[in-house]
């Protein structure tokens, strides 16, 4: 196979200086230039950053290089990377079914074909608490927990059984205890660890999610939603302008990061 050679210049530059716009907490921290097509982060602040050439590579909060994957296209176009723990990077294959399973350094632990294991259709995949994968079974309309070798640990009953309209979630989050499924028409299900539903949070369209302790984070049009879990209380803010243009937007407990063409801002975000 013919070696690839990959470009990926990087510029660190650092700013402590706020805006002077109304909201002055929104203060650039530091942007990241490169080749970017995807990018996105774990609770150490290491960034995970997909370029345009399908090279998987992992920096430090200060933009040094950790590690790189080369083999992303293996199966096909990538659907989901999470990197909610650092140590286990689930990359999903919605085309193929598949998940690989990639350590801290981005060396491949397993590969799980889910066909395999009869799973066929999957529309959304997280981290578990405990190391193991959330899966949600489209066909069967069952919260599944599989291993790294694929195989069933826990399911809920058929929601079909359980809901007058089954969600049809498009990403799992495993956080204190509960895991929250979240589909863009109907909200937020929000589930224990053996499968009872213990809330419904109905807001919907929102964008660039992330469950943090005690928060959920998100967008929508151009304004940033904070929902603390509770409370039940909903904070809106607007996003200020100098975060325009971006095309993607990812939340930590303490920062805002905007993405652009080839380009990430990290930003304060306000308490």
């Amino acid at each position: 196979m013919k070696k690839s050679v990959i470009l990926f210049f990087l510029h660190l530059a650092f700013s402590f200086q706020g805006f002077t716009q109304k909201d002055s907490s929104f203060a650039l921290i530091t942007s990241i230039q490169g080749d970017i097509q995807q990018f996105t982060v774990d609770n150490m602040d290491n960034l995970y950053i997909l370029s345009s050439t399908d090279q998987l590579k992992k920096l430090d909060a200060h933009g040094d290089s950790i590690a790189v994957y080369n083999n992303v296209k293996r199966y096909g176009k990538l659907s989901t990377i999470d990197v909610s723990n650092p140590l286990k990077i689930l990359l999903y294959y919605k085309d193929y079914n598949s998940i690989v399973i990639l350590d801290r350094l981005l060396n491949v632990r397993h590969t799980i074909d889910l066909r395999k294991h009869g799973i066929y259709q999957v529309s959304a995949i997280g981290q578990s608490y405990d190391g193991k994968v959330w899966i949600y079974d489209a066909l069967e309309n069952k919260l599944k927990k599989i291993n790294e070798e694929g195989k069933l640990l826990l399911e809920t009953p058929d929601f079909r059984q359980l809901f007058e309209e089954a969600p049809q979630p498009q990403q799992i989050f495993d956080q204190d205890g509960l895991v929250y499924l979240y589909d863009s028409i109907r909200g937020f299900f929000v589930f224990d660890y053996y499968g009872t539903l213990k809330n419904r949070i109905p807001y919907t369209g929102w964008q660039n999610i992330a469950v943090t302790s005690g928060y959920i984070i998100a967008t929508k049009d151009n304004r940033l939603q904070r929902y603390q879990v509770n409370s039940f209380a909903l904070k809106d803010d607007e996003i200020p302008k100098h975060f325009l243009p971006y095309d993607h937007m990812l939340f930590t407990g303490s920062k805002i990061y905007a993405q652009s063409q080839n380009l990430i801002r990290i930003f304060k975000l306000p308490e």
